[in-house]
């Protein structure tokens, strides 16, 4: 068994300088604790991209010191390894104690542009918040991860990254035995909605207190400008979630797990569990195995959203010293204001994915919305049609392009007469206008059955080349690549994935 050592930094430039303000909050905000280490750790990729951003050189991380570094058996110096203790709501229940049951906040980085990272080992083994579990990861819940977050984030969706990821040598046992893996994961920070209720269910208003000028301070600090920077907080993550969410609809993409717990307070998308993107659009489309009454399906995604924020305001309600009442008004009008904020970024982008990128018109909200319900009708590729909407913007172009993906009807042949009406009303011309198309719809996205299969060539066959190969399209979703085409198209019928599992 490997032990634990720790890493001297001496004068390599290449190690981690670590400035770790959440290890400096109390201690019950959190559990010091060493990653349990693993027999055969395996470097399997780096992302070579993020490592540059970060000014860190990735050549001094292969290899076997690497591999021990992302498996947790070596310790960086001036690192403080600690697990965060969070509750939170899991479809609905309240659970009181979750917290990092098999991750670890190695410690926090501070990159070339001044912006703090946490760098976090997610399935580096048992800790006090664990309960019944592990403490482990397998495998393709791993690749899932590191595949999907570096996908939305080439999609310019805020989400965590992964650095690195390697195998462990060491299985995990669900309901098969599957082998191990171990994601090192970088976030602007892991404070969550469940963190603030691990506090407020205790009742431990001084730890609320401390939280919230914490987030302040790091994430927000523009709120110190409102006349109650509580309340300012509260309308910067209103905001960042309406954002967020928004992009997730405009792009196809299901969370699948909108617990509080998995909320980022950042606005990044956080804990990729039983995730997936839609192939043919359908507002109704569940495709995690735990959602079994459709909690979180997609067209829901907004309202569930508002539905954490009003547990995120209820954690700070108790921070209005001085009159309950008045915040209580404030912070309801602040939530009720979610819905404008999130049509607002969701009708806007919708209208970018169309062509209409100058003003928004009366009218414009209408027109998206009956393209959908055609779409939903008749199973049409959300993402296919979209992209190809920038091939028929010429009233000569041949609108077969577009019409045979749904099945020739003409409800989308008067739609696309209805939109060019609209689109002549654009100061841009058509060449101007599918050209900010083509740079808003993206022709490849990590479909369903391209990462399972990614995945299952990995589990049966240790070999991570179409990984690696369906990553290197993904960074360049909206440019066209002919040689991999196929990666483009939807399933097939007996490709189709109907279902994702969530890592635990």
């Amino acid at each position: 068994m490997a032990t634990k050592t720790q890493l001297q930094t001496g004068k390599h430039k290449s190690l981690f300088s670590f400035d770790n303000s959440y290890a400096r909050l109390p201690e019950r905000f959190f559990q010091r604790i060493l990653p349990v280490p693993v027999e055969k750790p395996k470097l399997v990729d780096f992302n070579q991209i993020l490592f540059e951003e970060l000014g860190l050189y990735a050549q001094n991380y292969l290899g076997t010191t690497g591999a021990e570094i992302f498996a947790g058996n070596l310790i960086p110096s001036g690192a403080e390894p600690i697990a965060l203790a969070y509750a939170g709501h899991q479809f609905g229940n309240f659970v009181p104690q979750l917290g990092d049951g098999r991750a670890i906040l190695l410690g926090e980085i501070i990159d070339k542009k001044n912006k703090r990272w946490d760098i976090q080992l997610k399935g580096s083994g048992q800790t006090s918040f664990s309960r019944s579990g592990d403490g482990r990861a397998a495998l393709g819940p791993v690749m899932r991860e590191y595949i999907l977050s570096e996908a939305l984030n080439a999609l310019g969706i805020s989400t965590n990254r992964t650095l690195a990821f390697v195998t462990t040598g060491e299985s995990v046992s669900r309901e098969i035995v599957l082998p191990g893996a171990i994601l090192t994961r970088l976030a602007s920070s892991h404070v969550r909605v469940g963190t603030f209720q691990f506090f407020l269910v205790r009742n431990d208003l001084e730890a609320l207190k401390l939280l919230a000028e914490y987030v302040i301070d790091r994430l927000y600090p523009g709120a110190r400008d409102a006349s109650n920077p509580y309340l300012g907080l509260f309308k910067c993550v209103c905001d960042s979630q309406a954002s967020l969410v928004a992009s997730w609809m405009q792009i196809g993409f299901i969370h699948g797990v909108m617990n509080t717990d998995n909320m980022a307070i950042s606005g990044e998308t956080l804990d990729y569990g039983p995730c997936a993107f839609l192939d043919n659009y359908d507002v109704n489309a569940v495709y995690s195995s735990i959602d079994s009454f459709g909690r979180y399906a997609f067209g829901n995604q907004a309202s569930i959203a508002q539905w954490n924020l009003a547990r995120f305001a209820e954690c700070l309600l108790p921070l209005f010293d001085h009159d309950k009442v008045k915040g209580f008004s404030a912070l309801t009008e602040a939530l009720e204001h979610f819905s404008e904020q999130f049509e607002e970024y969701w009708v806007s982008g919708m209208c970018k994915k169309i062509g209409l990128t100058k003003s928004i018109k009366i009218g414009d909200k209408g027109l998206i919305e009956q393209l959908l319900s055609i779409m939903q009708e008749y199973q049409a590729d959300y993402t296919l049609v979209f992209r190809k909407l920038s091939d028929v913007l010429d009233p000569d172009s041949d609108i077969n392009i577009l019409s045979s993906m749904f099945s020739g009807n003409v409800e989308i042949s008067n739609w696309v007469k209805k939109w060019r009406l609209r689109l002549a009303k654009e100061p841009d011309d058509l060449i101007q206008i599918g050209s900010k198309m083509r740079e808003t719809n993206p022709l490849f996205i990590p479909r369903n059955h391209l990462v399972e299969r990614a995945i299952k060539v990995a589990m049966e066959n240790d070999d991570f080349s179409e990984m690696k190969r369906l990553c290197k399209i993904l960074i360049h979703p909206y440019r066209e690549q002919p040689e991999f085409g196929s990666y483009m198209q939807p399933p097939k019928p007996e490709e189709k994935v109907f279902q994702t599992f969530c890592g635990t």
